[in-house]
C-alpha cells in the first residue's frame, strides 16, 4: 500500500516533465511550419555611403591568444580607412594589454583610426565595456566582434547595404566554426549551433517574429541601441536583453544566413560549460526582466507567445534532470505491469524529439552536402544536453533566484595551443560540487543501463544509455580538466 502513492507521484512527475519537454521541443515543428510558409525571405537594398563611419568594437578580456588575430583581420575589412573607427575595448589584467599596445600602435603608423581604450574597473563587464566605448565613437553604425571571431574583408559590404530603412536597427550574420573538426566536442557544439543559426534565427526573422543579436558577427545602428536603452549589465546576456528592448520599441532586425563570420569554438568542456551557464543563466534573468514589458505591450499576440516561449524554452533543463532522476524507479514500475496503459501513452512523448531530430536535420541540410553523415551526431548531441543537465539546470536555478554571478568569459586558445597558456585560462581549478554530482549520475544512470537490460527494457534502453553517455562524458572530461590544471 505504500508504495502504490509514491509510484503514483513518480508517474505524476515523470508525464509533467515529459509535457514540459514537449512542449518547448514543439519549437522544431512551428519553425518547419513557418520555414514551408515563408519560404523565401527578399531583402532590400541601399547603396554603400562610404563617407558614413562605421564603429567596430573589440571587447577583450584576457584573450592574449587572439587578441593579434582579431585586430589583424579587422584590419582587412574592406572600406575606407577615413570612414572606420577601431575601437580595441581591453579590460584585460594579463599580457593581452602589451599585446594590444603594441599593435595598435603599429596600426595607427600605417594610417588606421584605432584606439586601445582602457578601464581602471571592469564595471559592467561586456555590456559596460561596449556602453563605456560607444560614448567615444563616432560611428553612425557599429559592429562588434568577440575575441573568437575573425570577420571577413567583405563584412561591410555584405552587412551595410541591408540599413535600406531607418527603422532597420541591426543585421546579424551567421557563424561559422573554425575549427569544428577538431574534436568530438566541437563537431558537437557546431551541430547545436547550426540548429539555431541555419533554422531559428533565419525563420523567426522572415516570420515577422523577434530574433537576438548574438553578441558578435552583427552590427548596429548607433541611435538603435541609445534608444533601446543602451547596453545594460544587470543579465548575463546583455545582447538578448538589448535585441528584445529595441524590438519591442519598434526597431527591426535583419538576419542573413548566407553572410558568415568565422568563429572559434570552445575546446574544452569547463569553457563549455562556462559558455552554457553564462547563456542559460542570462536567458532566464531576461526573461524575467522583459516578459512584464512584452506582455504589456501593443504587440500581436503571436509575438507575445513565440516571445515567451523563446525567453523561457532554457526551462528544460531542470525537467531533463528530473526525467533522468526517474528513469530508473520507472523501470520497476514498468515491470510491475500495474500502470500499463500510462506507460504506453507516454510514447507519445517521441513525438518531443522527431520534433528537435527534424529541427537539427533540416539545419545541417540547409549548409552541407554530407548533411545525412553530419545527421549521425544527433543522439550524440542529446547525449550532450543530458549530461549538461546539471550544469544548466543551476544557472536557471539562479536565475530564478535572483542570485548575482560575475560574468566569465570564455577562454579562446586558436589554433596555436600551448599547455602553459591552456592551463592558465581553464575555468575548473578544482572538483566541485558538481562535478560529484555528475559522476554520481553517471553511476546512476549506468545502474538504469543494467536495470533496463535485466528487465529486456529494449525500447528504455537508448535513453538510459543515452543519459548515462551524456553524464559520463561531462564528467569525465572535466576530471580530465581538473587533472590538467593540478598536474
Amino acid at each position: 500500500m505504500d508504495s502504490f502513492p509514491l509510484s503514483e507521484l513518480i508517474l505524476i512527475l515523470y508525464t509533467f516533465s515529459l509535457t514540459i519537454l514537449l512542449i518547448f521541443s514543439s519549437n522544431g515543428f512551428i519553425m518547419l511550419y513557418y520555414n514551408n510558409k515563408f519560404k523565401r525571405k527578399f531583402f532590400t537594398e541601399t547603396s554603400i555611403d562610404k563617407s558614413k563611419i562605421v564603429t567596430i568594437q573589440l571587447p577583450l578580456f584576457n584573450e592574449m591568444n587572439v587578441a593579434e588575430r582579431l585586430i589583424n583581420a579587422v584590419c582587412k575589412i574592406d572600406y575606407p580607412k577615413s570612414s572606420l573607427e577601431i575601437q580595441v575595448l581591453d579590460d584585460s589584467t594579463d599580457e593581452t594589454s602589451k599585446i594590444v599596445s603594441e599593435l595598435v600602435k603599429l596600426r595607427k603608423s600605417e594610417g588606421y583610426n584605432i584606439k586601445h581604450i582602457q578601464r581602471d574597473k571592469r564595471t559592467g563587464y561586456k555590456a559596460g565595456a561596449l556602453k563605456d566605448g560607444l560614448q567615444k565613437a563616432n560611428g553612425e553604425f557599429i559592429a562588434i566582434f568577440d575575441a573568437d571571431f575573425i570577420p571577413q574583408a567583405n563584412f561591410l559590404q555584405k552587412t551595410l547595404p541591408r540599413f535600406h530603412s531607418k527603422n532597420i536597427g541591426m543585421v546579424q550574420t551567421r557563424w561559422e566554426h573554425l575549427n569544428e573538426t577538431s574534436s568530438l566536442l566541437t563537431k558537437v557544439q557546431a551541430f547545436a549551433l547550426n540548429g539555431h543559426f541555419v533554422i531559428e534565427q533565419e525563420v523567426r526573422n522572415k516570420s515577422g517574429f523577434f530574433i537576438n543579436f548574438n553578441g558578435t558577427g552583427g552590427i548596429w545602428r548607433k541611435e538603435c541601441i541609445v534608444d533601446a536603452g543602451n547596453w545594460q549589465a544587470d543579465t548575463l546576456t546583455e545582447d538578448l536583453d538589448l535585441s528584445f528592448r529595441a524590438q519591442i520599441k519598434g526597431w527591426r532586425f535583419i538576419y542573413l544566413k548566407d553572410v558568415t563570420t568565422p568563429a572559434e569554438l570552445p575546446s574544452e568542456i569547463s569553457s563549455l560549460k562556462t559558455q552554457q551557464f553564462r547563456w542559460t543563466k542570462g536567458s532566464i534573468e531576461t526573461a524575467k526582466k522583459l516578459l512584464p514589458t512584452i506582455w504589456s505591450s501593443k504587440l500581436n499576440l503571436r509575438i507575445k507567445l513565440y516571445s515567451t516561449f523563446h525567453l523561457t524554452n532554457n526551462f528544460i533543463f531542470p525537467f531533463v534532470l528530473l526525467i533522468g532522476l526517474l528513469n530508473v524507479p520507472l523501470l520497476f514500475i514498468k515491470n510491475g505491469g500495474e500502470f500499463n496503459s500510462i506507460i504506453n501513452f507516454m510514447s507519445l512523448f517521441i513525438l518531443a524529439f522527431i520534433s528537435t531530430f527534424f529541427l537539427y536535420i533540416l539545419a545541417q541540410k540547409g549548409i552541407h552536402k554530407n548533411w545525412i553523415k553530419r545527421g549521425l551526431i544527433f543522439p550524440v548531441f542529446i547525449s550532450g544536453t543530458m549530461g549538461m543537465a546539471i550544469n544548466n539546470s543551476r544557472a536557471v536555478l539562479e536565475g530564478l533566484l535572483n542570485k548575482k554571478s560575475e560574468f566569465i568569459r570564455t577562454p579562446k586558445f586558436s589554433s596555436n595551443k600551448d599547455i602553459v597558456n591552456q592551463k592558465k585560462y581553464l575555468t575548473t581549478p578544482k572538483i566541485s560540487f558538481q562535478l560529484l554530482l555528475e559522476i554520481l549520475f553517471t553511476i546512476y544512470s549506468l545502474a538504469g543501463v543494467i536495470i533496463a537490460i535485466y528487465f529486456i527494457e529494449i525500447t528504455a534502453l537508448p535513453f538510459h544509455l543515452m543519459f548515462f553517455i551524456g553524464f559520463f562524458s561531462v564528467s569525465a572530461l572535466s576530471l580530465k580538466q581538473v587533472l590538467i590544471k593540478n598536474c
